[in-house]
């Protein structure tokens, strides 16, 4: 887990399209998304490796779906670990859809 004493922040980054997480002011890592109508898709997370295992992968994907619940958008998890967090709090299920080929298609053709 992580440092009591650390200062942990996550911070939408509208010019490059991501949450970014940092730790006493050092970017640690970043879940990109995509606006699509009322949709916000996920399609990729990074966590730099010498900050893993702290759990800050999961401060970043809750304090980004609750941005995304915020702003009345409907989640769309294609990154693994989004999925995987989704999945795993049943309290979202309101607010997730699944991802389609469309979707799918809409992103490769970005």
């Amino acid at each position: 887990m992580t440092d009591s004493t650390e200062q942990i922040t996550v911070a939408r980054n509208d010019a490059q399209g991501r949450y970014d997480i940092s730790v006493d002011g050092e970017l640690a890592g970043f879940t990109e998304f995509v606006d699509r109508g009322e949709q916000r898709i996920f399609p990729h997370t990074e966590l730099d490796e010498k900050f893993s295992g702290r759990g800050l992968s999961s401060i970043l994907v809750r304090d980004a779906l609750a941005d995304t619940r915020a702003a009345g958008l409907r989640v769309v998890p294609v990154c693994p670990l989004v999925a995987r967090y989704v999945s795993k709090h049943d309290e979202l299920s309101d607010i997730v859809d699944r991802p389609t080929p469309e979707i799918l298609e809409f992103l490769r053709s970005r």
